[in-house]
């Protein structure tokens, strides 16, 4: 049986056979092409970038100790909290791992929703 995958932008035709598995050719695969935005007649004046909603305010920055995703908050902005309480559960590599305050405080900001894949250092929360 024959199929065709992608990937890395290369098309395989991969051969498949109840005992093992050859690959027959490779190609380039090649996207189609965007079309250009049409200009505008006039070009106004940008305005000036608004701060964003998640950057983070002044305090002390809790970070994602490895990429993942983040399962469950379990603070809420103006929580009180102590060091070690836990703020949010991060899903790495299929195990559970708890992330917890690193300070006494109350929380500030909460950067990171429910269901958010992070990076390691992103910045979660704010104390």
């Amino acid at each position: 049986m024959k199929y065709i995958v992608t990937l890395n932008d290369k098309r395989y035709e991969v051969d498949v056979t109840e005992t093992d598995a050859v690959i027959t050719g490779v190609s380039a695969v090649t996207a189609p092409a965007a079309p250009a935005p049409a200009a505008p007649a006039h070009e106004p004046a940008a305005p000036a970038p608004a701060p964003t909603a998640n950057a983070p305010v002044a305090g002390t920055q809790v970070k994602a100790p490895m990429p993942g995703t983040i399962i469950d908050v379990k603070a809420a902005v103006g929580q009180p909290v102590k060091a070690g309480d836990v703020l949010f559960i991060l899903e790495a590599m299929k195990m559970e791992n708890e992330v917890a305050a690193p300070e006494n405080g109350t929380v500030k900001q909460i950067l990171t929703p429910k269901g958010s894949a992070v990076e390691t250092d992103t910045v979660l929360a704010v104390i």
